[in-house]
């Protein structure tokens, strides 16, 4: 297991080094750029996104489908994803974080928009689209489509279903005592409740789970910097130098550089807001929507909850808590920032995990079955499902 992990750490190494962060925030720019900073259409679009009426063909409300894209997106990597990027990477990590977030809204942007104008409709009457329908009828090239399908089927067990499973039944397990088994059950339980009734069922579910545990989580965000806020201005001060300067770390970690804090921060940006990763357009493409515009202004509102609010709040405590000098990491660092705060942190820390594992899971078990549609058909989809619980 050892060398497993370390070999892995290497290929990390390899994949997360400057070329990864040249293309990725590269293309975050360019698109910028590109499309004239269509962040300034944020206030547009969350109004947009907040309309749940049927807007043309489609199999969810437009609503429906951010939420369910927010369900899978906000997860793990809003919460120990942001300790572990300040533990490797300083307090800076949380700056590039939140800047690739900033300039990824663009790229959601451009996703969902060619996702919706090449979808199609299926044998079983459901919309399916994502970047494997437009790469084989925008750029003419199926086997790309197929290639992309098939790392989406197979990774999507891990980033939405095993690495969230096994956070929180370990959470669960070292707070209350529970065994994992009986939290695997469960989870398994409820999420075979949501997932085999389809698209319809998972937004469904995704529409009222999804704003309670944004709201629940940032507010108790909230709570936890108004108690501290005297130490606001110097922790913002500390995360902005330390993006620029890199900041030493102590209790075994090695001092983190400029280039550690862009890497940690951008691969965690993207691991959180998965923008560019081409997993969110797959549901934006069931929106029922007038046209691919309207549909892309509403998907590109995802990275801007999930990255430039939710992740800056757990940042801003984790790096508040100063728990990250002592050399801890991962979903210890978060466990200690919070518990600083008696009972109402550890409450949030834990409520937060609860909701954004269970909710990533819904969601990606449709990215995952999507995926699979297009390499096998409609007849695959049960056996996905089934697979997946």
């Amino acid at each position: 297991m050892e060398g497993l992990t370390t070999l892995l750490d290497q290929i990390a190494g390899v994949v997360w080094g400057p070329p990864m962060l040249i293309l990725l925030l590269g293309t975050h720019v360019y698109l910028t750029f590109r499309l004239r900073f269509i962040q300034r259409y944020m206030g547009r679009a969350i109004r947009i996104s907040l309309e749940r009426g049927a807007e043309g063909e489609g199999d969810v409300s437009q609503f429906g489908a951010l939420t369910t894209a927010l369900a899978a997106t906000i997860g793990t990597g809003n919460i120990v994803g942001v300790a572990t990027a300040v533990a490797a990477g300083g307090p800076g990590a949380v700056l590039w974080m939140w800047l690739a977030g900033v300039f990824g809204i663009a790229t959601k942007y451009a996703e969902a928009l060619l996702s919706v104008k090449y979808r199609v409709t299926a044998a079983d009457g459901t919309m399916a689209g994502g970047p494997m329908y437009v790469l084989e009828r925008g750029m003419r090239n199926r086997p790309l489509g197929m290639l992309f399908a098939a790392l989406t089927a197979v990774s999507a067990f891990g980033i939405g279903n095993t690495v969230q499973a096994n956070s929180i039944s370990t959470l669960v397990h070292d707070t209350f005592g529970i065994s994992t088994w009986i939290t695997g059950g469960v989870m398994a339980a409820l999420t075979a409740l949501v997932i085999l009734g389809g698209i319809r069922s998972i937004s469904a579910v995704c529409e009222w789970l999804v704003p309670f545990m944004a709201i629940f989580y940032v507010a108790g965000c909230l709570i936890i910097l108004a108690l501290n806020a005297a130490e606001i201005p110097a922790t913002v001060a500390l995360i902005v130098s330390s993006a620029f300067t890199g900041q030493a770390a102590v209790g075994g970690f090695l001092g983190a550089g400029v280039r550690e804090a862009m890497r940690y921060g951008v691969a965690r940006g993207l691991f959180s807001n998965e923008s560019g990763l081409g997993s969110a357009p797959i549901v934006a493409a069931a929106a029922q929507t007038k046209n691919p515009v309207r549909q892309a202004l509403v998907s590109s509102t995802g990275t801007f909850w999930d990255t430039v609010v939710v992740c800056l709040m757990t940042g801003l405590v984790v790096v508040q808590s100063g728990e990250w000098r002592q050399g801890v990491g991962g979903a210890k660092l978060t466990a200690a920032a919070f518990s600083d705060l008696p009972v109402v942190g550890p409450i949030v820390l834990t409520t937060g995990l609860l909701t954004f594992v269970f909710s990533t899971i819904l969601g990606w078990s449709y990215y995952g079955e999507k995926a699979c549609e297009y390499l096998f058909g409609t007849r695959s989809i049960m056996v996905y499902r089934l697979l997946w619980v």
